[in-house]
This record gives C-alpha cells, sequence and structure tokens, in this order.
C-alpha cells in the first residue's frame, strides 16, 4: 500500500509503511510550536524509523534540539531568500546505516569529477521532445511501470499522473516516432519559486542516448521561462548515471539523505542537488 498524504494543522506530510517514515513536504508557519511533538507523536503510533522533514533553515535549530540532524542544505530554496535545511530523524540503528557507502560514495565522486562538462546532446532526427498531455498517461504509467520495481509515488497509476497534471507538476517526454521511449517531470513549488525536476525514467532499449541530459537542459528552460528560481533533485545515490546527469548541468551537491525513498524495491539513499535558474 502506498503511503498518503495527509495535513497536520496546516502543514502537509506524507507517511506510510511503504516508505517506513514521515516525510515533513510543507511547513506551515501555523504550526512552528506543534509540528515536532506532533510528528513524534504519529512516528511512533506507526512505529516508523525515520522522520524527514524539508525546512526553512531559520527552524532548524528547533529541529536539532528535538534530536534532528541536518542531511542536506539548499540555499535560496525558498523564494530565492530563505534556505533550505533538510533534516532527520531516525528511531532505530539499521536505518541510520547505509550498507551501500561504498558504492554510493564512488558514484559521488565520480559525478562531481564530471562537473559542468561542455557536451552537447542532440536528439536523432526522429526524436522529439515536448511535454506531455493527458492523452499520454497511459502510457506514461506503463513507462514508469516497466523501470520502477517501486516508487515513493504511485506514478504507475494513470488517474495519479492525471491529476498531478492539474496540480503544478509537469511532464516531459522524447518521443521516437511519435512513441514515447524517456519521461521526466517539474514538480512546482508556486508559492516558492522552486522546482523538483523528478520522475526520470527512460525504457532499457533507449538508455544510452543523453536523453535524461536533454531532458533536463529542456525543462531547465521551460521552468525558467515560468519564473522559477531554483531547481533541485532529490537522485538515488547508487545511480552513476542521475547523479552525473545533474552535476554536468552545473548543479551543486546539498547532502544525502541515508536510507530515505523506497525506490527500486529497497530503500535507498538518495542525494540532493540544486541549481539557480
Amino acid at each position: 500500500m502506498k503511503d498518503k498524504v495527509e495535513t497536520v494543522g496546516e502543514s502537509a506530510i506524507q507517511h506510510g509503511s511503504f516508505n517506513d517514515r514521515i516525510y515533513l513536504m510543507h511547513l506551515s508557519p501555523a504550526d512552528h510550536g506543534s509540528i515536532l511533538e506532533d510528528l513524534e507523536s504519529i512516528a511512533q503510533k506507526n512505529d516508523y524509523s525515520k522522520i524527514f522533514a524539508k525546512i526553512p533553515s531559520s527552524q532548524k535549530e528547533d529541529f536539532l534540539s528535538f534530536g534532528y540532524r541536518e542531511e542536506a542544505f539548499v540555499p535560496g530554496f525558498f523564494d530565492g531568500k530563505e534556505d533550505a535545511s533538510f533534516m532527520c530523524k531516525y528511531f532505530t540503528r539499521s536505518r541510520m546505516v547505509d550498507e551501500d557507502a561504498k558504492v554510493n560514495k564512488e558514484v559521488l565522486e565520480t559525478a562531481l569529477s564530471k562537473d559542468s562538462k561542455d557536451e552537447s546532446f542532440r536528439l536523432d532526427n526522429d526524436a522529439s521532445c515536448t511535454l506531455c498531455t493527458e492523452e499520454d498517461v497511459e502510457r506514461m504509467a506503463e513507462i514508469y511501470n516497466e523501470v520502477f520495481a517501486t516508487y515513493p509515488f504511485p506514478i504507475h497509476d494513470p488517474s495519479y499522473l492525471l491529476k498531478t497534471m492539474s496540480d503544478n507538476v509537469v511532464y516531459f517526454c522524447i518521443k521516437e516516432d511519435d512513441r514515447i521511449v524517456a519521461l521526466a517531470s517539474s514538480e512546482m513549488d508556486i508559492e516558492n519559486n522552486n522546482v523538483e525536476m523528478t520522475d526520470f525514467a527512460t525504457l532499457l532499449e533507449c538508455r544510452g542516448k543523453g536523453y535524461s541530459q536533454y531532458l533536463l537542459g529542456y525543462m531547465e528552460k521551460e521552468m525558467a521561462e515560468r519564473g522559477v528560481l531554483t531547481a533541485y533533485t532529490i537522485a538515488r545515490a547508487g545511480s552513476f548515471g542521475m547523479n552525473i546527469v545533474f552535476s554536468r548541468n552545473s548543479y551543486r551537491y546539498a547532502g544525502t539523505l541515508v536510507k530515505n525513498t523506497n525506490i527500486g524495491g529497497k530503500l535507498e539513499s538518495m542525494n540532493i542537488w540544486y541549481k539557480s535558474l
């Protein structure tokens, strides 16, 4: 069963046994005095092993005093004015220990060595890049189902994709002979002028063509035209491909969230990268 999105006070959280955690997605100023105890109560009631919170850095000290640690930091995240701290609290030692740390370190070092490489990716004549439409959701769900064994959000469900299209998420695709073979999305936070570049998926037989790199550049132009100030991503720490894609596009490494997300069939650590648009 997928984790559910709910409101606590006026703040938004996602939680459930699938990711075995709470994710504080949006902290309302109205909840500053109560949110820490509320999250603690929900975690204990459901026996979760982690709380993950994305908050304004001005609130960091309160979270630190409650047993959290800062695992990533993004300057200017909120409307280009307020920094963001990605705070995590663990309730079991096993959740804090990343068995893939050695491989993930190699991935990060490799990605950082590729920083801002001057490489251009062009599409073949039979390929095109465009925004997805409502008519594409069935095919999009098929691709996500084929690429990801598990995923933290139900992108395998056409109805979910359709709903998010009307909720500040813009999907992009690359087509070969009018058939979608690669996807990604821009999840916009209109209020705070930032965007998460996410949901990258390319069919196995079409990998190695630079499609994710091309999509990212296309997405950045679209988001910049819409007035978005900061782009970021939460990428699988063990993925050479995706971490290199963002490093090559001049994104800066912000930190690693340990065993944060159920993706690809298990809990994986995630790297955060950001860029000013």
